[in-house]
């Protein structure tokens, strides 16, 4: 990957970051401890979540996984646990400090879009926030999700099956009956999120409902 992509991304990257921050900070206590739109998980087991992802490199990843007995579920169930902190305060305090991080794991660099986009909403949508998403991180974050296997939380093997077409940028993706929509929803869908399939339409939507 070219320094200037790599350099491109991790601007946005920190800006997501640094807009969650801010959106944080105008939750009240109830709203920290709300059900997340991350099956399992409150806001701010997902904003702990975020903080563990940041402060990962790829020795850490690797590391962690054997600990965990290589069980994704198991390794992020702790880093959670490791970052939640006493409060919400200090979970959004923790958050804040490793805003302007370049570590990551093992993965491709679009993985910190896919992370900070799909958590983002995740918060978001839960306690009734709206933010309007630069068109390229988003679109970045859905091609990525496309061409990774749902082992590894993608929609490969989907996209072989179904053609993405994002009805506001430049982008179709993928082999058979259209699911059409925003590429944002488009992205929440194929990340396992329910809640975004009302914002699509095509033929294809139910066979992408029926793997959500």
């Amino acid at each position: 990957m070219k320094s200037d992509t790599k350099r491109g991304i991790w601007r946005m990257v920190h800006a997501e970051r640094a807009a969650l921050t801010d959106d944080l900070a105008r939750l009240d206590p109830r709203q920290w401890d709300a059900p997340s739109l991350c099956e399992g998980w409150t806001v701010r087991d997902v904003a702990a979540h975020l903080v563990d992802a940041a402060r990962t490199t790829r020795i850490g990843f690797v590391a962690g996984l054997v600990r965990a007995r290589f069980d994704f579920d198991r390794q992020n169930a702790r880093g959670v646990e490791r970052e939640r902190g006493a409060s919400p305060q200090e979970t959004l305090e923790r958050l804040r400090r490793v805003a302007s991080r370049t570590t990551t794991p093992p993965a491709p660099l679009d993985t910190r879009l896919v992370e900070e986009v799909v958590h983002g909403e995740d918060i978001r949508r839960a306690v009734g926030l709206v933010r309007s998403y630069p068109q390229e991180a988003v679109v970045r974050a859905l091609r990525l999700q496309a061409r990774t296997p749902a082992s590894f939380g993608g929609a490969k093997e989907l996209t072989a099956r179904v053609r993405l077409t994002a009805t506001d940028a430049d982008l179709s993706i993928g082999e058979g009956p259209d699911v059409t929509g925003p590429a944002l929803s488009l992205l929440l869908a194929v990340s396992g999120r329910r809640a975004a399939l009302d914002e699509l339409g095509g033929p294809g939507l139910p066979v992408l409902a029926a793997t959500s």
